[in-house]
C-alpha cells in the first residue's frame, strides 16, 4: 500500500487525537527546529538536515538524563526527548515502507 484510503485517513485523528492532545508541546518542538535549523544552518528555510542527526536513541537518551532542565541553548531538554523521539519514530517509520507522507519512505525496497 502506498497511500491511504479516504476511509483511512478520516479514521486517523490528526487534530483531535494529537495536535489538540499536546498544542504547547508541538509548538515547542517547533520551536526547537527553528532553533536548530539556525544553528546548524543558519540563514536557510527550516529543514531537517538529516546528514547532522542520526544518533536520534543516543541523543534523546542524553537529553533523558537531564529532563526538567534547560539547555544552554534556551530549549528545555524535554523538547530535545520529544524531537528526538518524533526523528526516531519517523525514521522507523521510512524503514519500514510505511511513511506514506515521506519522500524517504523504503516502501521500494520492501517489494524487491
Amino acid at each position: 500500500m502506498d497511500k491511504l484510503t479516504h476511509k483511512e485517513r478520516k479514521d486517523i485523528p490528526v487534530f483531535t487525537g494529537f495536535l489538540n492532545y499536546f498544542p504547547d508541546a508541538i509548538r515547542e518542538v517547533a520551536k526547537a527546529s527553528r532553533i536548530a535549523n539556525e544553528q546548524h544552518n543558519p540563514n536557510t528555510p527550516v529543514h531537517w538536515d538529516r546528514s547532522k542527526s542520526g544518533d536520534e536513541l543516543d541523543a534523546l537518551s542524553r537529553h533523558l538524563l537531564e529532563c526538567g532542565t534547560m539547555d544552554d541553548d534556551g530549549i528545555l531538554h524535554s523538547t530535545k526527548v520529544a524531537w528526538r523521539a518524533m526523528a526516531n519514530l519517523q525514521k522507523e517509520l521510512e524503514s519500514r515502507g510505511e511513511a506514506f507522507l515521506s519522500k524517504y519512505n523504503h516502501l521500494e525496497d520492501k517489494i524487491k
